[in-house]
């Protein structure tokens, strides 16, 4: 019988249980997938901790990439051996098999391995819509980063570079300030000895920049909204931090400036608008933007993982192998 990491309470790390499962056949319109790799994402942390309600007993994750083992009926748009990828949709990625809808599945091309996919796919598309939906960047254009050292930072910092854009960053360490120097953070801001808002400032000669990428939340916001241009836009994609609080009119008003809150999940709400940012991002990848797996582990070891990834202990991306 095939394992999972199953949990039958919200809570701590230790929650997660390394359990056997049954095998379980698709029904129309799914397939069942045997699991390569899995991406480990701070939303996991949220199912598994109750910042997000689900029910229990579950099997968490929301990322992974595997080989279509068996189809069900009436799926036309992959077939038995096919690498794919998948990401959001129904939780259970944690798993060494599992069944999942197949129009939601993304066909792997032969240059991008299997721990890549894991590793770029909730992050990687959460870029491709940042950058290229909620604000297109443009050439010389100067950009804010908030965790600039962290996956989608990583991944960001590259691709704007592409783009042709300055991109001033924010980490926690000097060590993580090189590193996100070294994917194309051109200003690197160490915000536990500096006030980023003031640097922004500064590097801007006093301007501001047009758009913060926010995916810390609490702890960025005032500074974030602080950062703005005249006509800005604060773009809340996260809280690792805690929620950013509501937002009055009045707060936007100094500068005309714009506040959102997008999300993966409408930008994966059909087959087309999913192929269209997750083309876009093996494009980037293909020019040269590295996805950086710096931490990886078996998936019987969440525990480990979770709790590296609440004390801050990672960079780039971490990825469970099955």
């Amino acid at each position: 019988m095939p394992h999972a990491i199953r949990i039958h309470e919200q809570g701590a790390p230790e929650v997660m249980r390394w359990e056997e499962v049954p095998e379980v056949t698709p029904s129309a319109g799914e397939v069942r997938l045997r699991q390569t790799a899995i991406g480990l994402n701070f939303i996991d942390v949220y199912q598994r901790n109750g910042g997000y309600p689900i029910k229990t007993p579950a099997t968490i994750g929301m990322e992974a990439t595997g080989i279509v083992e068996a189809v069900g009926d009436g799926v036309t748009v992959v077939k038995k051996g096919d690498r794919v990828g998948y990401v959001m949709g129904p939780p259970g990625a944690y798993a060494e098999s599992r069944v999942y809808p197949a129009e939601r599945l993304i066909p792997l091309p032969d240059d991008i391995t299997d721990q890549q996919a894991a590793g770029m796919m909730l992050k990687g598309l959460t870029v491709s819509y940042l950058i290229r939906r909620t604000f297109p960047v443009q050439k010389g254009q100067t950009v804010l980063v908030h965790a600039a050292a962290g996956g989608v930072g990583l991944i960001a910092c590259q691709w704007l570079k592409q783009l042709g854009a300055t991109v001033i960053g924010t980490v926690s360490t000097d060590a993580k300030a090189e590193l996100a120097r070294a994917h194309g953070c051109d200003h690197p801001i160490i915000y536990t000895r500096e006030n980023f808002a003031d640097r922004v400032s500064e590097i801007t000669g006093g301007l501001g920049v047009p758009v913060v990428y926010d995916g810390v939340g609490a702890d960025t916001f005032d500074g974030s909204l602080a950062s703005l241009a005249r006509f800005g836009m604060l773009v809340s994609f996260g809280a690792s931090s805690g929620a950013a609080p509501a937002v009055p009119g009045s707060a936007l008003a100094p500068k005309a400036g714009y506040f959102t809150r997008p999300g993966l999940g409408p930008h994966t709400a059909t087959r087309e608008l999913t192929l269209d940012i997750a083309n876009a991002l093996f494009d980037a990848v293909r020019k040269g933007v590295k996805i950086e797996i710096n931490q990886t582990y078996a998936l019987s070891d969440a525990v480990k993982a979770h709790t590296a990834l609440e004390a801050r202990q990672t960079t780039g991306s971490t990825v469970f192998t099955v």
